[in-house]
């Protein structure tokens, strides 16, 4: 099978799962309690245990999350997560085209987790090249993590990786996520109606300095 082929499909186990987990999306309303660690949690900011816990819901291949962090992302991260103010949570959600959208958060952890933000990140800052070219895109921003192309490679092709990142999708399903970008502050879905690009700077804030005064 050439390398065009496999970053195209990936895994038929895996793209199946990520099918049968959009459909299910559609059912789904969103668990307000999802707010526990789960396997595989990638995370910055405060430890474990603190006080106010953000987690995104979120996708590489997702335009909107692309917009949220380029409207929101800094400005975010300097007023709480630097400063360790929240503990910030990722959890991954496969997006259309799911199988692409896997094979970005397979290499992001094949960087390690030191890196794994910067590849989601960039990942994101080029979605549009890389839903559009997804093997050259790897390729480029595996470099930059440190990873050559035949690790990038094995990264998107290691079927106990693939395994893992099903649970983690259906982890995803099972508390009930309704879109992406979706994020929880303490266990409360903040929600800013008719915003083209997810939950405003303004009412996030809202809802984490409401956490932090709390006694």
């Amino acid at each position: 099978m050439s390398a065009t082929t496999r970053y195209a499909a990936m895994s038929r186990r895996a793209a199946m799962t990520a099918a049968a987990l959009t459909a299910m999306v559609a059912l789904a309303g969103c668990n307000s309690g999802a707010s526990a660690p789960a396997e595989g949690d990638m995370a910055m900011g405060a430890p474990e245990g603190a006080k106010v816990t953000v987690i995104e819901y979120a996708s590489v291949t997702c335009h909107v999350c692309e917009a949220w962090q380029k409207e929101n992302w800094e400005a975010f991260k300097a007023a709480y997560v630097d400063n360790n103010k929240v503990r910030y949570v990722f959890r991954e959600v496969p997006t259309p085209p799911a199988e692409v959208a896997i094979a970005g958060f397979l290499v992001a952890r094949c960087a390690g987790e030191d890196k794994y933000f910067d590849v989601v990140h960039e990942l994101l800052a080029s979605r549009e090249q890389f839903v559009t070219d997804p093997r050259s895109t790897l390729f480029r921003v595996g470099n930059g993590a440190g990873l050559s192309n035949e690790q990038v490679q094995q990264c998107v092709t290691d079927e106990a990786a693939l395994a893992a990142a099903e649970e983690r999708a259906d982890a995803a399903r099972a508390a009930g996520f309704a879109s992406t970008p979706t994020f929880i502050v303490n266990g409360t879905k903040v929600i800013t109606p008719g915003s083209p690009s997810g939950p405003s700077m303004e009412d996030l804030s809202k809802a984490i300095e409401a956490e932090l005064a709390k006694g």
